[in-house]
């Protein structure tokens, strides 16, 4: 990284800077915010920036070349944080694939015959070769993720390139490429803002916010009551250490693999604990069986549940739907994703049993309908009115709720997309996200011989549908370290590189 170019005094952000959508060199200096040289940035330090920046050293690009702007200190903590709350801790099963690897391109040796090895216990392989027939779908253990990606962060030099900071926008550069405002930790700089001058921009910031049901919102901010209105996403563990102490009731809105890892984890401690937990789960869309379009694409439910291995069917990964989806634009791309989409959660045999037991049993309520409002009883539980497709209002009356319906909030909500979106010439796709071309560049961005690229959930609506998954991030990885080889910033990968490079990822040598 070059020299900062920094007069003598220090700077902020302008009013001509904020209200200009391309800088020059002068502009920036003239504000007295140091610059730094680096050809190629990613901003978010989340596993899309990790998984992109892995790609890249494999390619060839060193680490001088590259850096990684993050306000967290692995790439790894966002996600562990979201599966924790989740009840998904180290020791329990994520929904990936097994050879979605974010730590191994290649995707070979798996997961499963890592952790068949490591556990001897070839019953993984079995049920790997007899999924999803025989068996539920093999998926990694979580601990398992973050130890590889622990390993190959040292491996390729991941700390070598962080720099911590919040990004706070990408304008266009006069003559090409982009600068990059970062707001560095108190104390790290003599400036509130540092700049990166670059040829290659990524952003990878991850989800824009939570997304809570507006009946919830709603709650929340009239009754100033974070503690017993929770969404899944978000620390929790009141609720649970609440019924270990006595008898409750919860309410559970949404019907994805949130809500069913949830739903779990109340099973495991009643049944763990001997608690008389009540769970009332309300259901917006109950499905009772088969569903779809088409005969050919219909989806297996029941008991309110969409049942389904992965977010989407394996196809969009690298199969026909991958192929038809690179193919349709505008309304024709929207009613495909309208098709594919909807709450889903991968068929686990445990909690089936466990739901089973718990409507046998009189403690688990399934109900389907629309909440009007949420209010507080005169004894300080919480009444939800439900109202059913017949008219019905029921008033269920619980003790916590738990939003498990969405982690998603509209991309304008990160201070990023929506500088992209008012200065950048970034626009938004069929569904409302930001819209990307094939290879990933943010359309309409494009500066001089510059490319701004983005991957991630924000990117949703593309050309690629399973943008939010870890194998979404690899292929998203690859068509961008494939478009800087066609730019010449890096050589591509043939056989022999790669077949080298997968020697030294299993000998853990350095890049």
């Amino acid at each position: 990284m070059a020299a900062p170019h920094t007069p003598a005094s220090a700077g902020d952000l302008t009013p001509e800077l904020l209200g200009a959508p391309e800088w020059t060199d002068q502009m920036v200096a003239s504000a007295g915010i140091p610059m730094y040289d680096i050809p190629f940035l990613t901003a978010g330090g989340g596993i899309g920036s990790f998984v992109t920046l892995d790609y890249l050293r494999i390619y060839g690009v060193p680490t001088s070349q590259m850096r990684v702007v993050s306000n967290i200190d692995h790439p790894w903590q966002t996600y562990e944080f979201l599966t924790r709350c989740s009840q998904i801790p180290r020791s329990e099963r994520i929904r990936s694939d097994s050879s979605s690897r974010p730590d191994n391109l290649w995707g070979f040796p798996s997961y499963a015959l890592e952790e068949a090895w490591k556990d001897k216990n070839p019953a993984y392989l079995w049920q790997l070769l007899t999924e999803p027939l025989l068996n539920d779908y093999w998926t990694p253990r979580a601990g398992t993720v973050f130890e590889n990606l622990e390993r190959e962060a040292k491996r390729i030099g991941y700390w070598d390139m962080l720099v911590k900071g919040q990004v706070r926008m990408v304008r266009r550069r006069s003559g090409g490429g982009y600068f990059t405002v970062v707001t560095p930790p108190e104390g790290a700089a003599p400036t509130k803002r540092i700049v990166f001058r670059s040829r290659f921009v990524h952003i990878a910031v991850g989800y824009p916010g939570l997304k809570f049901l507006p009946d919830l919102q709603e709650f929340r901010t009239k009754y100033s009551d974070y503690q017993h209105v929770v969404n899944a996403y978000e620390p929790h563990e009141q609720v649970y250490e609440f019924l270990k102490t006595r008898p409750g009731t919860v309410v559970i809105r949404g019907g994805g693999i949130v809500a069913s890892r949830v739903l779990q984890r109340l099973f495991d401690d009643r049944e763990r604990l001997g608690l008389k937990t009540q769970i009332i789960h309300i259901f917006r869309t109950f499905v009772t069986g088969s569903h779809g379009p088409h005969i050919w694409a219909r989806r297996k439910g029941g008991d309110g549940w969409a049942y389904q291995g992965f977010n989407y069917p394996k196809s969009v990964w690298g199969g026909q739907l991958k192929a038809e989806m690179r193919k349709l634009e505008g309304a024709d791309r929207a009613k495909k994703y309208k098709e594919m989409g909807g709450t889903n959660t991968p068929y686990r045999r445990r909690w089936q049993e466990q739901m089973r037991a718990g409507r046998s049993g009189g403690y688990y309520h399934a109900v389907q309908g629309t909440v009007d409002r949420v209010e507080r009883a005169p004894d300080g539980r919480l009444v939800s009115y439900v109202r059913s497709s017949d008219g019905i209002v029921r008033e269920p009356v619980a003790d916590y709720i738990i939003d498990c319906t969405g982690l998603e909030a509209d991309i304008a909500e990160h201070r990023v997309f929506a500088d992209l979106l008012t200065y950048g010439g970034a626009g938004r796709n069929p569904v409302g996200r930001l819209d990307v071309e094939r290879h990933f560049e943010v359309k309409g961005t494009a500066s001089g011989d510059g490319a701004l690229y983005a991957s991630g959930s924000a990117t949703l609506g593309g050309y690629f549908p399973g943008v939010d998954t870890f194998l979404g991030l690899q292929i998203a990885a690859q068509e961008i370290a494939d478009d800087l080889a066609r730019r010449g910033f890096v050589r591509k990968m043939g056989p022999l590189r790669s077949t080298s490079q997968w020697f030294k990822w299993v000998f853990n040598s350095p890049v």
